[in-house]
């Protein structure tokens, strides 16, 4: 398996985040550290535009074999030309990964054993593109979420109207950014991962953890500081 961590330096909603102090360590260390402690993971690279950025990720054990253009570096730029340009490159000395994992550095709560179980999954169903993480959030969209429509509120969504209680609305859960896994075949195939066939990966809401700005960041680092949230790989700094 192939881990691509994608780090762009021009962060706009949190200036320098990736290498921003997050519970004693660079936030973008925890990813890499991650990807060392799984044994699934046969090369982890670092996909960034910033020369500062990749001398951090060096510092900690990545692989940041290029820079990565600008073209692919811009605030509207998708992940999939990303992951599409890593894949090429770690690729090009004829060298085949049938797994590609997705490490998003600003969802630094993953453990390793969510790595390992997921992609086990995954293997053990041919008919199955990727594996994506998602959690149950502490509300139910079908119940909970509304819009003002010409100044009435109104059900976000058709089948809420149908239900009497919290209690029947059926599970529901959102993509949290933890890890997603897919086969490079289906990579190297598609303009969009969303056009696959899926597993869901369910993880904890507690470590559903994704930061775009300070408030995420100093919310999810006291979830760690605090205990709440325990990373294998900090116990090494206490």
């Amino acid at each position: 398996m192939l881990a691509v961590i994608p780090a762009r330096g021009g962060s706009t909603g949190l200036p320098g985040k990736n290498i921003r102090s997050f519970a004693g360590l660079p936030l973008i260390a925890h990813s890499i550290l991650l990807a060392r402690a799984c044994p699934d993971i046969e090369r982890c690279l670092v996909s960034t535009d910033s020369e500062e950025i990749a001398r951090v990720a060096r510092d900690f054990g990545a692989e940041v074999p290029f820079l990565r253009p600008q073209e692919l570096a811009r605030v509207d730029t998708p992940i999939w030309p990303v992951l599409h340009h890593a894949l090429d490159f770690a690729e090009r000395d004829n060298k085949k990964y049938p797994f590609l994992l997705l490490l998003d550095p600003t969802s630094p709560t993953r453990l390793p054993e969510d790595i390992s179980v997921a992609f086990r999954r995954l293997v053990a169903n041919p008919s199955a593109d990727g594996i994506v993480s998602a959690s149950r959030p502490d509300f139910n969209p079908l119940w909970h979420c509304v819009v003002e429509k010409d100044g009435w509120m109104q059900d976000l969504l058709p089948q809420g109207s149908g239900l009497e209680r919290r209690q029947e609305a059926p599970p529901v859960f959102r993509i949290n950014g933890l890890l997603y896994i897919w086969r490079t075949e289906f990579v190297r195939s598609q303009d969009s991962w969303r056009t696959g066939r899926n597993l869901l990966y369910e993880t904890p809401e507690l470590r559903a953890v994704s930061i775009d700005d300070l408030t995420q960041f100093q919310r999810a680092e006291l979830l760690v500081t605090s205990g709440l949230i325990r990373l294998p790989w900090l116990k090494s700094l206490s």
